[in-house]
């Protein structure tokens, strides 16, 4: 295909043969290769190519450069390729799972490059690989070998695949003007379908039919569940036994206030670890600055303040007794704010437990009687066992004295402020 550019730009330059045997002489001078011998459903290969597919906005008509993954078997070179917006962890991660659906199965072995969406640190010997990475190969059963850094014909299966989608299909599709990844990858798809069934040169057969003959009936299946992404952070537990991710709160046994623990936020939930035992899980949530706790992470002592609903206190008074109950209503209703009570109809309570039902039920009958509702009087009534002696029996009243010196309340009446006019006229 360049070659077929070339002469359109120079009708009169080198023939076809005259520029396939310059390329042979300066392969002559290439440092030898290792031939790598692929094993069926062993290997597969993937990267970024170098260049990009624009992708117009159809209102403001900017352009967004979309990379494009590609991923090549190594024993029949059955290639796949998609574009991404990035080459970032979330687009790399699904990027393989589609590569992985495309073939319909797993190999043994990803050959990745040493981008950091796959390895954080590059090593010869033992590169760190991504966390959210090594979860997906592991869910997949999938062994992670990055290429050596700087060592690309550790890779040069998907370096070959590479160069052959640029020339076939980014190449292919220059001159057409998209306007959505999916338009994008809709095209792709269609040129893929082309180049896997394309026969080889100098070889017989198809990308398909070798992927049909070799590495189709030994991939391994895909699993039941597709795998969920998910980010990994850090954090510290705070004094309140929460861990913010995401600007949100989300509670962990209080236990492990003070500890480093790993947070794993998919999208649809929230998993906490600790030494890699999952010690909290939580329904993700959005909303910023606020708090998702679970009760059993609170200390018992936490989880009792929380009872204290003026419901539940006066529940708790019923099991004493009618009159219990009722004296703690009136003790809520004396205070402005009802948590202003909670202390003193607990303090009754625990007067029951200490000086039995029956007698705070007396007691009880005595303050409401007296409208006595204190804590502080309650325990001296009981100290002082009032409950035990008789009530005063309530005295009549005397009548009201009748006596002629007596003035009555009409003498109390103001005068009237102006004296009544008379109705004689000459006056």
């Amino acid at each position: 295909m360049l070659w077929q550019e070339y002469r359109e730009k120079q009708p009169s330059g080198y023939g076809y043969s005259r520029y396939c045997g310059l390329y042979r002489n300066w392969l002559k001078r290439q440092d030898v290769v290792l031939r790598h011998e692929h094993r069926a459903g062993e290997k597969l290969f993937v990267d970024y190519a170098g260049d990009t597919i624009p992708v117009h906005d159809p209102a403001t008509g900017e352009r967004r450069a979309a990379a494009v993954f590609v991923a090549v078997l190594g024993a029949s070179s059955y290639t796949y390729a998609e574009a991404t917006w990035t080459q970032g962890l979330a687009d790399w991660i699904g990027a393989h799972l589609r590569a992985f659906e495309f073939i319909g199965g797993t190999p043994e072995i990803l050959v990745p490059d040493n981008l950091k969406s796959g390895v954080t640190r590059a090593c010869r010997y033992e590169p760190d690989l991504n966390r959210t990475y090594e979860e997906m190969a592991a869910h997949y059963g999938v062994a992670v070998i990055p290429a050596r850094r700087m060592k690309p014909r550790d890779k040069a299966k998907v370096e070959s695949g590479v160069l052959v989608v640029e020339r076939w299909i980014m190449a292919a599709l220059r001159r057409r003007k998209f306007f959505s990844l999916g338009e994008v990858n809709q095209a792709i798809l269609e040129l893929l379908t082309g180049l896997n069934n394309r026969p080889f040169r100098k070889a017989a057969g198809t990308r398909r039919s070798l992927f049909e003959a070799l590495d189709k009936p030994v991939l391994r299946a895909l699993p039941a569940e597709r795998y969920q992404y998910g980010d990994w952070a850090t954090a510290r537990v705070n004094i309140d036994y929460h861990v913010v991710a995401d600007s949100h709160f989300y509670s962990v046994p209080y236990r492990l206030v003070h500890e480093p623990v790993e947070v794993r936020l998919s999208a649809s939930t929230v998993e906490i670890f600790h030494k890699g035992v999952r010690v909290a899980s939580h329904a993700r949530s959005c909303a910023a600055n606020k708090v998702s706790t679970l009760d059993e992470h609170r200390p018992k002592a936490h989880q009792r303040y929380l009872q204290w609903t003026p419901s539940r206190l006066v529940e708790w008074g019923r099991k004493i007794g009618p009159l219990t109950a009722e004296l703690l209503e009136r003790i809520l209703a004396s205070k402005p704010h009802p948590e202003q009570g909670f202390r003193s109809c607990l303090g009754v309570i625990r007067l029951g437990d200490e000086y039995g039902h029956q007698r705070l039920e007396a007691v009880a009958q005595r303050a409401l009687r007296h409208r006595t509702y204190s804590y502080k009087n309650i325990e001296s009534m009981l100290k002082c066992h009032l409950d035990t002696l008789p009530e005063a029996e309530a005295q009549p009243s005397p009548p009201p004295l009748d006596h002629p010196n007596i003035r009555g309340p009409k003498y109390f009446d103001p005068p009237p402020l102006n004296p009544p006019l008379s109705e004689d006229p000459s006056c």
